[in-house]
């Protein structure tokens, strides 16, 4: 036991104490603010490429001129489409928008025709479309000489209010339960593979580093490579666990800085138009009704339950990677085939996520968040819907004993590998170095 200690300080300090691993740790954050600065910046930036568009309206729809919107400018001229396009070099504009009459105000269909030597970009199109679709809205109206009033009210906003049944199911029902449970699901998902992923990748890094320098040698004859292996998982997964709980206080505190100092505001990132309708006493309540829906949740249950999930994944990505890593020689092109069989199950736990957020209680989202391989990521994001509590136990069960499995496999594998070198390693060669007897 003292000599696995050993290791993990040794696997833990030599990455803390590395410039890359501080650089990595501490300026991330400050990037992802100078990011968002940035972002925000271009975002707000209002381009200096005006352009103003001619309006020729024979078929007398338009009250007045479409409303200018940013830099694009409309003018309705009282002038015959052929004159203006012969002497369009003359005049100030930069197309010629032309609305010929309505032949039946009963078509659904209205052909418009927008004359422009250049070509017609994205910022013009829609402001063009959406212009002409609220003018011919009016005109319609006022030709069938239809109750602007009586058409208004057809328009109704639905709220729906879900309600519980049982007083047990309180806390499912929310207003925005179901949004907060997939924004959260979704999040720890992402993170879980990440993490698996990545730092897995660190310890077969770690791993093929000292087989192809030649210390596993002196290591080996000191310890077991039973225990060299766990020390490095262990080592680096509380590496990775440093890295995150660093991240988890800087990137807030990051982001409230570049709130307040630089006028960044990531609701207004993620959805403007959300933002520029909402008033001051809608987002207040909208905060209020998110903390109240965030204090809802189960998180005795939540945290914990993480946790669990996030070292059982690890444990069985980071022993296959591992295994694999003590078979591979200095060339990372002959190892592409090993690793892939092992970044398959992680990219398809990935999109199983992604499905399994929107709809959480399906079979492929609870029959994968048992499965061992997929679980740590898919079940991640399964529980902040309370998923029953049959599942959480199968689905522990199986990853917990899994995870004691294949660690106890890469570790006959990695005894072997350790020391192998000069052979390209096939499947069969680690499959026949599970049994062999040293």
């Amino acid at each position: 036991m003292d000599k696995l200690w050993l290791i993990i300080k040794r696997e833990y300090l030599t990455r803390v104490k590395r410039r890359s691993f501080l650089l990595a740790t501490f300026l991330t954050p400050l990037a992802m603010g100078l990011f968002m600065v940035v972002v925000t910046l271009i975002f707000s930036y209002q381009s200096d490429d005006s352009k103003r568009i001619a309006i020729i309206d024979k078929g007398n729809i338009l009250v007045g001129n479409i409303a200018s919107q940013g830099n694009i400018f409309f003018q309705k001229v009282d002038m015959d489409l052929e004159t203006l396009k012969s002497d369009f070099s003359n005049e100030d504009f930069n197309g010629i928008l032309y609305l010929p009459p309505v032949q039946d105000v009963m078509d659904q269909s209205y052909q418009i025709y927008f004359y422009t030597d250049e070509k017609l970009t994205l910022d013009v199109e829609p402001v063009i479309m959406n212009g002409v679709r609220r003018a011919l809205r009016e005109y319609k109206i006022n030709q069938l000489q239809l109750d602007k009033r009586q058409l208004a009210a057809l328009d109704t906003n639905i709220d729906l209010e879900p309600r519980p049944i049982s007083p047990t199911a309180e806390n499912n029902t929310g207003k925005l339960a179901s949004k907060i449970a997939a924004v959260l699901g979704f999040a720890m998902g992402f993170v879980m593979y990440l993490t698996v992923f990545i730092y897995g990748m660190m310890v077969m890094r770690s791993v093929m580093e000292e087989k192809t320098s030649r210390i596993v040698e002196v290591m080996i004859s000191s310890v077991k490579p039973f225990q060299l292996m766990m020390g490095k998982i262990i080592g680096v997964g509380a590496v990775g666990l440093t890295q995150l709980a660093i991240w988890l206080i800087l990137f807030p505190l990051i982001l409230l800085i570049t709130s307040f100092f630089a006028g960044v505001d990531p609701a207004q990132m993620e959805a403007p138009t959300v933002a520029a309708q909402m008033d001051p006493e809608e987002a207040q309540t909208m905060i209020l009704q998110v903390m109240d829906e965030l204090y809802r949740l189960n998180w005795w249950v939540i945290i914990p339950m993480f946790i669990i999930y996030f070292l059982g994944g690890y444990f069985i990505y980071s022993s296959l990677f591992a295994a694999v890593g003590s078979a591979m020689g200095d060339d990372l092109g002959e190892g592409q085939s090993l690793t892939l069989p092992i970044t398959i199950p992680v990219l398809l736990a990935f999109y199983i996520m992604i499905a399994s957020v929107e709809s959480p209680n399906s079979s492929l989202a609870v029959w994968s968040s048992v499965f061992p391989l997929f679980s740590p990521i898919v079940m991640a994001a399964r529980i902040p819907y309370d998923p029953p509590a049959w599942q959480i136990i199968l689905s522990l069960f199986l990853l917990i004993g899994t995870a004691i499995g294949l660690v106890w496999v890469s570790g006959r594998i990695y005894r072997v590998g350790i020391l192998m070198y000069g052979k390209k390693v096939k499947f069969k060669e680690l499959l026949r170095w599970m049994f062999v007897k040293m």
